[in-house]
């Protein structure tokens, strides 16, 4: 059965845990799906483990559809969540609503996710009332990097943990059916989780959420150029990985590899007039 919205509401309601994970092709997709995950996000961190730029704030538009619509392929029912990269919904409201449409019908998306708070409030209003379903998400939002001067944990003074607050209502009251919560304090985390209606996913913001997303390529041990705090890994597939590629090197150097059962046989009579022929 297609994991929708609805799985989101319902596991809070019941106190259950909510799963999400990355992926941005259609085999990690398949994969994970198979596993058992409640949620796909597609995220524009595609920018860092994918594309190899130093951050989100260079992905467009048309690498979210490309990448998402290669996921919707691979997990079709799971809830597939998709970002809106940096600057698809902050200069108005209109291109806010065209570019999540774009997202869902050329992405297959099925719901869109926003960083910010009151200050994308009307953005996140007026994408729900044109029936597509918002996640929110505050703390450490990747795509203000610059403006944070780093990736910092959030939410740590008394002035910035009431924002934080205030924002994460602000999104609620706009219309947002989850939040990804970023780098922020547990126990402050934990206070947000209960006291709004919506779903709280965290990323190092302790198990107090709803639910947790990690990237794949970093609970794999895949991306290697810098490892979070909040990050375990689950398993080493990067190394796996590194072990599989270097025995393949040193099978066809050696030329153990294409062995004959890895071969296609022809028949020795045909052989042996083609030698004839151009020999």
């Amino acid at each position: 059965m297609k994991k929708t919205v609805n799985t989101f509401k319902e596991a809070k309601l019941k106190g259950e845990k909510v799963t999400m994970l990355t992926a941005y092709d259609y085999s990690t997709a398949k994969l994970e799906e198979e596993a058992g995950i409640d949620s796909i996000l597609v995220g524009d961190s595609l920018g860092n483990v994918i594309l190899g730029y130093e951050d989100t704030v260079s992905v467009t538009v048309e690498d979210m559809i490309h990448h998402c619509a290669a996921v919707a392929r691979g997990a079709k029912n799971t809830l597939i969540v998709c970002d809106m990269p940096f600057m698809s919904y902050q200069s108005s409201t209109y291109d806010a609503v065209v570019n999540a449409g774009r997202l869902m019908k050329e992405g297959r998306a099925n719901a869109v996710k926003l960083e910010g708070g009151k200050n994308i409030q009307d953005a996140i209003k007026h994408i729900t009332e044109s029936g597509i379903p918002v996640v929110g998400h505050l703390g450490l939002t990747p795509q203000s990097v610059n403006a944070f001067g780093g990736y910092k944990a959030q939410g740590k003074s008394l002035d910035s943990a009431k924002k934080l607050i205030e924002d994460a209502y602000a999104v609620q009251e706009a219309g947002a059916f989850a939040l990804t919560l970023e780098c922020v304090p547990a126990q402050l985390a934990t206070l947000i989780t209960k006291n709004l209606k919506l779903t709280t996913i965290g990323i190092g913001a302790g198990n107090g959420c709803d639910g947790q997303v990690l990237v794949y390529a970093d609970m794999l041990a895949m991306f290697s150029d810098y490892r979070p705090k909040f990050v375990k890994n689950f398993a080493n597939v990067g190394e796996v990985m590194k072990s599989g590629f270097a025995g393949y090197i040193n099978d066809v150097k050696n030329a153990s590899y294409p062995s004959a059962e890895h071969t296609y046989a022809i028949d020795p009579d045909i052989l042996e007039k083609l030698k004839k022929e151009f020999n």
